[in-house]
Formats: structure tokens, C-alpha cells, sequence
């Protein structure tokens, strides 16, 4: 990997405050995350990339298990009055809501249940704690007419409730921001990378006034669960391999002899330097031979001079 440029004061200063907050004990850590401090799973890979001149992150997830009421979008009052006066105030509740976006918590969701970890399922358990594990009422409720063709509850009080297993991710998408600064500013790109593959969601229920009921089997919620425990597997996996390629890309290269890899600038530094040091070996080496003909030359003449 090319050599990255010197980082300027103010991601250094960024950077420092950001492992100033992240050096704090996870009793004390707090974010906007569900679980509101950085996951066990991914800690060593947090630690790993912020020790790395030039680089800081702050993602936290290493990915989560979660069931949740979804959100709905709030009407503004033009479009709120162009209901009431095309349908009439009685009848604007029994129109579709808007919901937040696809698996949107806003809007007045919630979370139901969340893990960071795999659940542990017992053999053969207890529907009734399964359902109390995962926030919901056992009685199972038909949705058939609830549900609109859109995919919207009907019914203004009722919320749909969704099963979704994510994995590590901070971002929505992989990409890439602030790649280029305005005049005079120091340029702090963003890297946004994003496990693809292994996203689960399902709807699993409904919240009519504020009762959270599945409607879906219990056995449906295991295998949903054992499928999410297998994606935990796969998911640490793809984290340790990430983990191994950001200490490698950021490893000097090396050359197909072993030798690390140099840019043209290092090799001419160090061809000057090589042929500096064979110049005074070649001088010593003459200044040597040079001393031992003198001595020679003296050694024989006094030898003369004696007989």
C-alpha cells in the first residue's frame, strides 16, 4: 500500500478526542447505538484500526439480532387537511399511515428485544418464554385483513413488528465520502464498509393498541432464530477476515524475494546511500593498502642498511 499523507492537526485532534471517549470503561460508555457502547466482538478490531496512523473509527456494531415496532411518519398539516377534506376527519384514520422507511424504528417504534450475540435456544422450549424473550404476547393474531396490499397496517393503532438479523455494519451502504476539499481545507475522507449477504428480516406480528402479538407459529420464530445464530457464526468470521486485510493493506508491501517493497523516492534515497557507503569502503580499503606498501618499503630498506 502507497504510503498515506501526513494526517493534519485537526483529524489528529478529531482523532484524539474520539479515543478519549472510547478509553472511557463500557460502564461509562455511552452512544447512539441500541445498546448504547461498542460490542465484545468487535473491540479488538476497534482497537486494531485506531492504533493505524491516519485512520480512527467509531462503529460499534458487530452486528445484532432484533425485533421491533415499526415507526410511522408523522402527516405535515397541508397534507393533513387535504385528507380531512377529501375523505372527512372520520374517515382519515382508516387510511394507510406512512410508515418511517423500510424497517424504520422512528415514528414511534420501538425496540422489542435486541442481542449482539447468538440466543442460546434450549431443546425444545417453552413457547411461552420464547414469546416473553422476544417482547410478545403468545396469542397468536390474523393479520390477513390488517395488512394492506402495500404492506402497511390498516388499522391507524396497529404496527407492524419485524424480525431482523444485521450484520456488522455503521453505515447503510459501502461507499465512500469527503474525498475531495474545498480550497484551503485539509481533505478527511470517510469509508463506509458494509457485511453483504447475510441481512435477515421477516414480519412477525402486529401492535394493536400497544399489544405487541405475533402472527406467525413459534416454531417459525425458532427456525428464524437458528438461522440468525448461524449468521453470528458467518459474520465473525467475515470480521476476523476484514480485520486481517486492514493490518495487511496497511503493511509495507513486500516483493516476490521477501524484500518490502519501495517507491521510487525511498530507492533512489537508498541507492545514494548504498553507493556513499561503497565509496568510503573503497577509500579505506586503498588508505589501508597504501599504509601497509609504506611499512614495507621501510621494513626493506632498514634491512639494507644492516648488512
Amino acid at each position: 500500500m502507497r504510503g498515506l499523507p501526513t494526517p493534519s492537526p485537526s483529524f489528529r485532534k478529531k482523532k484524539d478526542r474520539i479515543l478519549q471517549q472510547l478509553s472511557i470503561p463500557d460502564s461509562e460508555y455511552s452512544d447512539a447505538s441500541p445498546k448504547g457502547s461498542i460490542d465484545a466482538g468487535i473491540r479488538h478490531l476497534i482497537d486494531g484500526i485506531n492504533r493505524l496512523d491516519g485512520f480512527v473509527t467509531t462503529s460499534s456494531c458487530a452486528g445484532r439480532v432484533s425485533v421491533f415496532v415499526e415507526g410511522k411518519k408523522a402527516m405535515d398539516p397541508e397534507q393533513q387537511a387535504q385528507l380531512d377534506e377529501r375523505y372527512g376527519q372520520e374517515q382519515v384514520a382508516l387510511k394507510p399511515a406512512q410508515i418511517a422507511g423500510v424497517g424504520g424504528k422512528g415514528g414511534g417504534g420501538s425496540w422489542l428485544f435486541v442481542s449482539h450475540d447468538p440466543v442460546t435456544l434450549e431443546e425444545g422450549p417453552n413457547r411461552a418464554d420464547l414469546d416473553l424473550l422476544l417482547g410478545l404476547r403468545s396469542t397468536r393474531v390474523s393479520g390477513e385483513r390488517q395488512i394492506g396490499e402495500d404492506g402497511s397496517s390498516e388499522n391507524p393503532e396497529t404496527r407492524l413488528i419485524h424480525f431482523k438479523f444485521e450484520p456488522m455494519a455503521g453505515f447503510r451502504e459501502s461507499g465512500a465520502i469527503n474525498l475531495t476539499a474545498n480550497t484551503g481545507e485539509s481533505v478527511t475522507p470517510i469509508v463506509a464498509i458494509r457485511s453483504m449477504g447475510l441481512a435477515l428480516e421477516s414480519l412477525i406480528g402486529m401492535q394493536t393498541q400497544g399489544v405487541p402479538q405475533r402472527t406467525v407459529s413459534a416454531e417459525y420464530l425458532e427456525t428464524l432464530l437458528r438461522i440468525a445464530n448461524e449468521r453470528f457464526v458467518a459474520n465473525t468470521e467475515r470480521i476476523e477476515r476484514f480485520r486481517l486485510g486492514v493490518l495487511e493493506a496497511t503493511q509495507p508491501p513486500k516483493k516476490r524475494d521477501g524484500t518490502e517493497w519501495e517507491d521510487a523516492q525511498a530507492r533512489r534515497e537508498r541507492k545514494r546511500a548504498e553507493g556513499l557507503r561503497r565509496k568510503a569502503e573503497l577509500q579505506k580499503q586503498e588508505l589501508d593498502t597504501g599504509q601497509d606498501g609504506a611499512y614495507a618499503d621501510s621494513y626493506m630498506t632498514l634491512n639494507a642498511d644492516t648488512t
